[in-house]
């Protein structure tokens, strides 16, 4: 592709320094390469490795810069691989005449064995029945060398065919800038685990090679020793980076045989990856190395069940073959009639929880392997299933994860939908997990953190994804990662606590008495989109004899039917099923189902309205007992915003860590969020006392982590005194007392300094302290996140933290813009100090509430900033008509004219002195105010913002997450519709009223905002 001129740096994402200067002396002038290096997962480091690289050549670079011009398959793997793995890189410059190497085709199974036992002279052991003397297959070799020159000759050849896999690996995600790069075809998962594990199948065989050396010399070698490889080598399914587990069986198991055991581990340690043998009989503790006789023995007599499940995956890998044939012939058996032993399904459900309970909840979304939705999640389920039915059906005995679900689904035990899901989510898991390790070639399985911005999108590129007009790599990676997980976690749930026997037989009442036919029959009729599924749900509620599974049996039937009447009954019957799991320690649970109907009938519709609560409840089951009623009203409404207010302060302060009073605000926040969801979605709270009471939740939350900062600080520090008086201000619909369930909260801070301090030394604590609650407040959690934006401060992100009254007095009054000003109607005190607070609104009354009111040149800027606003704000691909925030009539629009009103008549009304946009409404709905605007228009701006905040807070009860845009016509827009209260399954009628609502607040907003008569633009 011609191009009329180079790209610069810049274009290619190149932030160095000395990037130009160093393309120039590269020779790197073709556009080809030039464009093709902007597509590389991190564009300086593979300018800086090529850089070390042609210093390394020498006279020899020009050779490699010419082919990098005329070879585009050399030049996308070489930028591949120096983009995405700083270890390979750093191994190419140490070998630098390996770059040709790149160019070849990948290495077969003969290759990668020549190569791995020429590196240290093997030769063929005399005797060994399929040792090859062209040393291209697995066997027992005796090396000729030892020692350190092994280790460092064979690590240096391992490296060099991982090398050569990853660069072919890593050009077929490459994120092509211009087209440049493209054309390259992905290497699929399955290629890549193949030749990973034949490149470990051939290093393991020269380290035992090694061994062999090592331990025996030249003398004749007469013992047979085979090596079983375990785990995802035994299923020949490897990572880049993994432990190889490996069991050792000898004929005899002597002293020598577990010397060269010893030694190959120790070579296989140093020079490539971990060698672990201790899935081995006894673990640990038990020998090294056992005769066959002594492995079957083990097995029959003291195996549990786990070791039954990693013998799924046992692999006769090198050494004595026709000895580690024997040993998967004679004990591969047990693994299939392993399933009839006592609880053997209970065993391995529960080692899958006790391994998920290992992991830390915060870590659980970035932890690719043992996390929700992880690739251990797909395994378990795939072996338990592949257990259970192995017995009579041989043709699911199989090792490999991706072979075992074609295994399954062809034989009927996934349905083809599920098996494709299945299959797609684990391989797209696997290649970030391998992603991952290339980075750095280290074992991880863990994702950068949110915040790590550059690692981030490191593997966002490395993986294939580009920017797109409305996102960039990354987000379409967490889109991408968020949608396969899910994938993975309904299918785990529905396959993985599937029921395995007649289960539906062991129901005992009612409609459990249907045969899986009528049963899958009436969940459809009573409106499962998925009743395959849901059958499946239901029969692993009531599987089993315990008084947990009858009760169960009894509630089923009618909780289907009021499902059966939510927006999502299929997503309500698999939050009911994790609610009974997350309840499983709480006798009362199920009791209080059943005895208390009304408890029963609002949790399901609940459950199948809003998976934002339906988290919330299962995080905090005991929310459940106040869904009865009280001696005069619903439970839920029994306690009072200030009690809470005051209960979760209280609670915080018996904690000096303020780590641990964060947790016990984050558990009693939880806890409040699912009482306020739940009465919010039964009806027992309208608008006004959702927000006001959502709103108290954040006042405590930032009241208790600041006297738990400042607490600690004062600890820490052995004074009794702080250095600054604080206060927190409320700005935005915070200082509004009219949050959402997605509302962030807006603040800014005032502190003046304590007696005798000095200003800027009690301001860089106060600033401090602000820095550190917000760091831990927003510190990654399962719970709603609590971000504390600081944005609507003086010279926004850019000024300071933390200013003195007077401070801000002198900005507002010098710099103060019109829009800050404005702002500032919503700014009210909210934690800290109270004194403080009180003194700093005082302070900017003047500037909010002008006297004469805003000036003409004041209102002419406050609609030059809404129109810009309107023009840019808007997300691209957005509706207006149905934006909730931005749209026509809605929030913004109503909110604007409130204030742009106050400003005009605040210093003629003390009424319009309110933060409250609700509160100003209800004044100018009075004949009072009938001057500023006419009572019916005020009317139809209260209606439009209370309909249009119950449908933003719906939005988030569905989707869990911050939106603003009503989805069309569909089953989204029947639950947004359920959850703002009307009727799940005439979504329409909820959507025209939404219309026609808003529709008449933009005829108000154009006369009284804009000054201009309406334009009906937006009628039908």
């Amino acid at each position: 592709m011609a191009r009329s001129s180079s790209p610069s740096p810049a274009q290619l994402a190149l932030t160095g320094a000395n990037a130009a200067e160093d393309l120039e002396k590269l020779g790197w002038s073709d556009n080809d390469v030039l464009y093709t290096l902007g597509g590389s997962g991190n564009p300086d480091l593979t300018l800086n490795t090529s850089f070390r690289l042609a210093e390394a050549l020498g006279d020899g670079y020009e050779e490699l810069r010419q082919a990098l011009i005329d070879d585009d398959v050399l030049r996308v793997r070489l930028f591949a691989l120096l983009g995405g793995s700083t270890a390979l890189g750093d191994h190419l410059v140490a070998h630098p005449e390996e770059w040709k190497l790149l160019s070849e085709p990948l290495p077969r199974s003969e290759e990668i064995f020549q190569v791995m036992l020429g590196a240290v002279g093997a030769k063929p052991v005399e005797g060994d029945p399929t040792a090859s003397s062209r040393c291209d297959c697995a066997g027992t070799y005796r090396a000729a060398v030892t020692g350190t020159e092994a280790k460092k000759l064979l690590k240096d050849a391992y490296r060099t065919l991982v090398m050569r896999v990853a660069a072919a690996d890593l050009a077929g995600t490459y994120s092509a800038f211009k087209g440049y790069g493209a054309q390259h075809e992905e290497l699929g998962y399955g290629e890549v685990t193949e030749l990973l594990t034949t490149i470990a199948d051939a290093a393991l065989t020269a380290a035992l090679a090694v061994g062999v050396y090592a331990v025996h010399g030249d003398e004749d070698y007469d013992g047979k020793l085979a090596v079983i490889a375990m785990g995802k080598c035994g299923a020949r399914e490897l990572n880049y980076i993994s432990d190889v587990d490996v069991i050792y069986v000898a004929e005899p198991a002597d002293a020598k045989a577990t010397r060269v055991a010893s030694e190959m581990t120790a070579v296989g340690n140093a020079a490539f990856f971990d060698v672990d043998p201790n899935l081995r009989p006894e673990g640990k503790s038990g020998a090294l190395v056992r005769t066959l006789d002594s492995h079957e023995t083990y097995y029959k007599r003291w195996a549990e069940t786990w070791e039954f499940q990693a013998l799924l995956k046992a692999r006769p890998m090198t050494g004595d073959m026709e000895l580690g044939q024997a040993y998967y012939d004679r004990l591969r058996p047990m693994v299939w009639e392993s399933s009839q032993r006592d609880s053997f399904v209970e065993d391995v459900q529960a080692m899958r929880r006790r391994v998920l309970s290992n992991v830390p909840e915060d870590m659980r979304s970035r932890e690719l392997k043992l996390g929700t939705g992880g690739l251990r999640d797909a395994e378990f389920a795939v072996q338990l299933l592949q257990l259970v039915h192995g017995r009579i059906d041989d043709s699911v005995q199989t090792q490999n994860t991706i072979t075992s679900i074609d295994a399954l689904s062809a034989g009927g035990y996934i349905g083809r939908e599920d098996a494709a899901d299945l299959v797609e989510a684990y391989e797209f898991l696997r290649l970030l997990e391998h992603r991952l390790q290339l980075h750095r070639f280290k074992r991880t399985h863990t994702l950068p953190a949110d915040d790590d911005v550059q690692n981030r999108r490191w593997l966002a590129l490395t993986s294939g994804f580009i920017s797109s007009p409305t996102a960039s790599a990354v987000d379409e990676l967490d889109r991408r990662l968020k949608k396969e997980r899910k994938k993975i976690t309904d299918l785990h749930t529905r396959l993985f606590y599937r029921p395995l026997l007649n289960s539906i037989a062991e129901m005992s009442v009612g409609e459990a008495r249907l045969g899986a036919d009528a049963a899958k029959a009436r969940l459809k009729a009573l409106g499962y989109t998925h009743p395959d599924r849901a059958f499946e749900h239901l029969s692993a509620l009531a599987k089993g004899t315990s008084r947990k599974a009858k009760l169960q049996q009894i509630l089923l039937p009618t909780l289907m039917a009021w499902l059966g009447e939510t927006a999502d009954p299929d997503a309500g019957l698999l939050n009911y099923r994790k609610l009974s799991e997350a309840a499983v320690d709480k006798a009362w649970f199920l009791r209080m189902l059943r005895d208390e109907g009304v408890v029963g009938e609002r949790l399901m519709h609940i459950l199948g309205t809003s998976p934002y609560a339906a988290n919330l409840i299962i995080s905090a089951p005991d929310v459940v007992k106040q869904l009865g009623d009280g001696a005069s009203q619903p439970k839920l409404l029994d306690t009072a915003p200030d009690r809470v207010y005051k209960a979760l302060v209280a609670a915080t302060k018996r904690h000096a860590d303020p780590d641990k009073a964060v947790k016990v605000a984050r558990s009693l926040r939880r806890a409040e969020l699912a009482r306020i969801a739940s009465a919010d979605l039964l009806g027992f709270m309208d608008v006004r006392e959702v927000c006001e009471q959502l709103s108290w939740v954040w006042d405590a939350v930032l009241e208790a982590g600041i006297r738990a900062e400042v607490r600690a600080d004062l600890i820490a520090r052995g004074e009794e005194e702080p250095l600054a008086r604080i206060a927190v201000i409320g700005m935005g619909r915070l200082g509004g007392q009219e949050l959402g369930y997605g509302s962030d909260a807006d603040v800014i801070v005032v502190a003046e300094p304590a007696a005798g301090v000095d200003e800027t030394e009690a301001l860089a604590w106060a600033a401090r302290i602000i820095d550190q609650m917000r760091k831990r407040l927003s510190k990654p959690s399962g719970d709603p996140p609590l971000e504390v934006d600081l944005g609507l401060r003086p010279e926004g992100r850019s000024g300071p933290v933390v200013r003195t009254i007077a401070s801000y007095e002198r900005y507002y009054k010098e710099w103060g813009a019109v829009w800050e000003k404005q702002a500032l109607l919503r700014a009210t005190y909210v934690a800290g100090d109270r004194e403080v607070g009180t003194a700093f609104l005082n302070a900017v009354d003047p500037f909010r509430y002008p006297k004469g009111g805003a000036s003409e040149a004041d209102i002419r800027e406050i609609r030059r900033i809404k129109a810009r606003v309107d023009n840019e704000r808007l997300p691209r691909g957005a509706d207006r008509t149905t934006h909730t925030k931005l749209g026509r009539g809605a929030l913004s629009d109503i909110e604007w004219t409130v204030q742009l009103l106050t400003m005009m008549h605040a210093h003629e009304y003390d009424e319009l002195h309110n933060t409250s946009t609700l509160e100003v409404l209800d004044f100018l709905v009075t004949d009072e105010a009938r001057d500023i605007i006419a009572p019916s228009q005020a009317r139809t701006l209260t209606e439009a913002w209370l309909l249009a905040t119950e449908a933003r807070n719906a939005l988030v009860l569905v989707t869990g997450k911050r939106t603003d845009q009503l989805p069309g016509p569909g089953a989204q827009l029947n639950q947004v519709a359920g959850a703002a209260g009307c009727d799940p399954h005439d979504a329409q009628a909820f959507l025209d009223h939404y219309l026609k609502l808003t529709r008449r607040a933009h005829g108000v907003v154009e006369e009284v905002f804009w000054g201009e008569k309406p334009s009906f633009e937006y009628d039908d």
